[in-house]
């Protein structure tokens, strides 16, 4: 039976366990905060994103959750620069077209600024003249940084993006850098 792991990736880690980057460099990965070997990611999530990453040592369960013809929904909470408007949420939820092409449609709704959201390190740029608002949006593909240029081509910048569930498991309390096992059916 495929065991996995719910990680809840801090902002800046790189969704992978080695770094193939620059020589010298020094980002962090996944090897900071899981030394489980005969785990692997399923599915990625940006350096610059935060939230939920499910690993797992069956590769048939990492090819299921992270296989775009699977369709495993993915919500995300998301800070945009500006005030989304009816037609701004509407064009999400009907999917857009990106440079690779049109997006599914989503489920998309305005959302109260997240109480319970840890503070990132380092915070949000905060300008006064400014407005942003917080969206909740779940997909079922997964793209290079597609909610980013999604909530963009829609005129809505990314200022913070937040992975909170993908198909059953959720974040359910667990803090940054933090990890706990999870049964395959969710639980």
């Amino acid at each position: 039976m495929a065991r996995l792991i719910l990680f809840n990736k801090p902002f800046g880690v790189l969704s992978q366990f080695t770094d193939k980057g620059t020589e010298g460099s020094a980002r962090p990965t996944l090897s900071a905060y899981i030394d489980m070997p005969g785990y692997y990611p399923a599915g990625r999530l940006d350096r610059d994103s935060e939230g939920l990453m499910v690993l797992t040592d069956d590769g048939k369960v990492q090819a299921r959750i992270s296989n775009p013809k699977h369709k495993t929904a993915k919500t995300y909470l998301i800070q945009v620069e500006g005030t989304p408007t009816v037609a701004q949420i509407d064009a999400l939820a009907g999917g857009v077209t990106l440079k690779d092409g049109p997006t599914r449609p989503a489920k998309v709704q305005q959302v109260a600024p997240p109480e319970n959201l840890w503070p990132r390190v380092p915070p949000v740029r905060f300008r006064k003249t400014v407005p942003d608002a917080w969206l909740e949006l779940t997909i079922t593909e997964g793209r290079n940084r597609q909610v980013r240029r999604m909530t963009a081509h829609v005129g809505l910048p990314c200022l913070r993006l937040v992975r909170m569930r993908i198909g059953a498991w959720s974040l359910n309390g667990l803090q940054p850098g933090a990890w706990r096992y999870a049964s395959d059916s969710g639980r």
